[in-house]
């Protein structure tokens, strides 16, 4: 920094130039001796000379400023500005790196911290009376949206696959097992062409077992045959009909036993 009387003009002559100014008026007035004159004569041109060395003072520059100032201190100033810049700059870009760090760091934890989503228990079945609350009850027990739309995906899942497995599954075919007891006119009639014509009969779902030859009495016999029929397909009325259809041979047809099978 430069010295606080470096930018100030001080002034040597000012007792001359008040000596001066004085013997001067004294003349102007009349007041003045003969050897004040010839003293003014030679304090006039002193007098020129002070007005032009206060110009010279008044025009002159600083000291510090004409002589240059000192210039190891303003190139020390000038490399404390630049160190400082620098410094600045050097600063910034530390703290903008320590955000960014704990920035990363606030993350990671968050995510450490995050529970793992838990797999959604199955739902307990419900009473017919409490349909009303079920619509209001979350099924899987999350209040996540994401969770939640996870559980009821994995729901329709299992459901689906469930009406697959129970398509491909064969539905049970209901049959049974039913004995009939075909009784001819007389004692006459040929129970073996009276069994052949019965088992002639076809229909879908219908399978013929043994048969056999049981007496009645006065010696006519009845044939006791039994057969297997799916129920969708065959009806036992329809049956016994076609079987009376022989009427030749035939009396009536009566169904001695019928198991489920």
């Amino acid at each position: 920094m430069a010295h606080p009387l470096m930018y100030e003009n001080i002034w040597l002559q000012q007792q001359k130039f008040e000596d001066a100014e004085r013997l001067y008026r004294q003349i102007q007035a009349g007041t003045a001796t003969s050897n004040d004159k010839s003293k003014g004569s030679s304090l006039v041109g002193e007098l020129a000379q002070v007005r032009q060395d206060i110009q010279k003072a008044l025009n002159k520059p600083p000291v510090g400023a004409a002589a240059g100032g000192d210039n190891s201190v303003y190139q020390r100033l000038d490399a404390l500005e630049k160190e400082n810049k620098e410094l600045k700059k050097v600063t910034d870009e530390l703290r903008s790196l320590i955000l960014n760090i704990q920035s990363s760091i606030g993350m990671k934890n968050t995510a450490a911290a995050a529970p793992a989503p838990s797999k959604p228990s199955k739902p307990a079945p419900a009473d017919d009376d409490d349909d009303d609350d079920d619509d209001d009850f979350d099924l899987f027990g999350s209040d996540d949206e994401d969770a939640a739309a996870a559980a009821e995906a994995l729901r329709e899942k299992r459901l689906k696959e469930y009406a697959e497995k129970k398509a491909k599954k064969p539905a049970v075919i209901a049959k049974s097992n039913v004995v009939l007891d075909v009784k001819p006119w007389d004692d006459e009639t040929d129970m073996k062409v009276v069994e052949a014509n019965v088992r002639k009969i076809k229909m879908d779902g219908l399978v013929w077992g043994a048969g056999k030859l049981q007496e009645v009495g006065y010696g006519i016999k009845k044939l006791v045959i039994s057969c297997v029929v799916e129920d969708e397909k065959v009806s036992i009325d329809d049956l016994q009909e076609t079987i009376c259809a022989d009427e030749d041979n035939v009396q009536s047809v009566d169904i001695a036993a019928f198991n489920k099978v």
